[in-house]
């Protein structure tokens, strides 16, 4: 098993390409199952989450030819297996948004409860209720969901008790082959959401409300979807992983193949905290953004909520970012229990660190030593590179299979920024 060792103290300097969105990538990934023929995907991030599906699409009879690391054509058209096995489910929560997709086209389905991160109950309950109430019959057999909507799914009046992302994306993918209309209520308004939203229109399905809270979608009752080509948004949550690293070691640096839009509550944040930063508007969706180093770090507040709020995605680097503002942070978090579980291997670094509940107070500026420490999640993980990166000595990142699930080459990219950090394997 590989770890990383990252030696601590070097200041970051120059230019990092942010990658395409895995939170993307694989809800479009999975609306391939929808297409008529061969679809192509650019600016894939090259990540474990998106290689585990495509393997399981491919396993469902999917034909997969990649044409580079993240280019990659796809055709689902001669799919005829509708059973998602355990053995690459168990990878990753998102192997559940294949469910809306094939029960959409087959009327029946079988998908294994998912695995990936654990923090806390992200239950699929939401998912389910909703397509029970489209007309699917379910039930959980031995650790799968077993569904069948016999005479298709019908659409209808959906209201999700909690916004849910992924529930979100898989009624979108089920309702686009259902007949009727269907209205989700308390959707997700994430930018990943819209782009799936965009690229189903692009296919020929009647979306309205992108983007609201209020989503109505018009079936195609079972009809196959024209779906031809998609550009990958950038990824914000990597995006705001290397801000944190700019802001944690107090180094300008320049992003380029971002999208401010999808950023505003990260950089009002920073704002406060006393960086300023730049956009350059190379395209109306495509910005270079500039983060230029401070005098002073202040302590900061933050509370993580449904977008367009802080994400949950970026707490935790916040949190490794807090330990070296002066004064006494607070971060609340709404969204997940046991999200704080990078706290203990912080604090083994040397970061002060109280838990009251769903609340963390972060006492800075902390001198951070490097030590040996263990992902427990993939944003934990970067959390924990960050640290490292201004902790004195060296610190041993194990179980880093985590951050390889959302990061492209991360060792790389911070390599050529300045960091020092290697790559090893673990003596048995």
């Amino acid at each position: 098993m590989d770890y990383l060792e990252i030696k601590g103290g070097q200041t970051l300097n120059g230019q990092v390409a942010i990658s395409g969105a895995k939170n993307a990538a694989l809800p479009l990934l999975a609306s391939t199952l929808l297409a008529k023929e061969q679809v192509r995907l650019n600016n894939l991030p090259h990540v474990a989450d998106v290689r585990a599906l495509v393997e399981l699409l491919e396993h469902l009879g999917a034909q997969a030819k990649w044409h580079t690391p993240n280019a990659l054509e796809i055709n689902t058209s001669q799919t005829t297996q509708c059973i998602a096995p355990y053995e690459i489910v168990r990878k990753m929560r998102a192997s559940i948004l294949v469910l809306g997709p094939l029960l959409g086209r087959f009327g029946k389905c079988q998908v294994s409860l998912p695995g990936g991160c654990a923090i806390g109950a992200r239950p699929v309950d939401l998912h389910l209720s909703a397509l029970e109430k489209m007309g699917a019959e379910i039930v959980i057999d031995k650790g799968y969901i077993v569904a069948k909507a016999k005479k298709g799914l019908k659409g209808c009046d959906l209201i999700f008790d909690k916004i849910t992302v992924t529930g979100t994306e898989n009624i979108l993918m089920a309702a686009s082959l259902a007949k009727g209309q269907t209205r989700i209520i308390n959707a997700a308004k994430e930018p990943e959401v819209a782009q799936l939203c965009a690229f189903l229109q692009a296919g020929g399905v009647q979306i309205s409300g992108v983007g609201s809270g209020e989503i109505l979608v018009q079936g195609t009752d079972r009809q196959a979807l024209d779906l031809k080509e998609i550009n990958i948004i950038p990824d914000r949550i990597e995006c705001g992983t290397y801000l944190c690293a700019a802001a944690i070691t107090n180094s300008p640096l320049t992003l380029t193949n971002t999208n401010a839009h999808h950023l505003e509550a990260v950089l009002t944040k920073l704002g406060e905290i006393g960086f300023r930063t730049d956009i350059v508007e190379e395209t109306p969706t495509n910005h270079t953004l500039k983060i230029h180093s401070t005098q002073q770090r202040k302590a900061f507040s933050l509370t993580t909520t449904e977008y367009p709020g802080f994400p949950t995605d970026l707490q935790a680097q916040f949190m490794a970012l807090a330990t070296q503002c002066e004064g006494s942070s607070l971060i609340e978090e709404r969204l997940f229990e046991n999200r704080f579980m990078h706290v203990g291997e912080l604090q083994r670094m040397g970061a002060q660190i109280s838990l009251k509940g769903a609340m963390a107070q972060i006492q800075g500026a902390s001198d951070l030593t490097g030590a040996d420490v263990m992902a427990t999640d993939l944003r934990a993980s970067s959390a924990l590179v960050l640290a490292a990166l201004v902790a004195k000595g060296k610190t041993r990142l194990h179980r880093i299979y985590h951050l390889d699930r959302g990061y492209e080459a991360l060792e790389n990219k911070m390599n050529a920024l300045g960091a020092h950090i290697k790559r090893l394997h673990e003596k048995a």
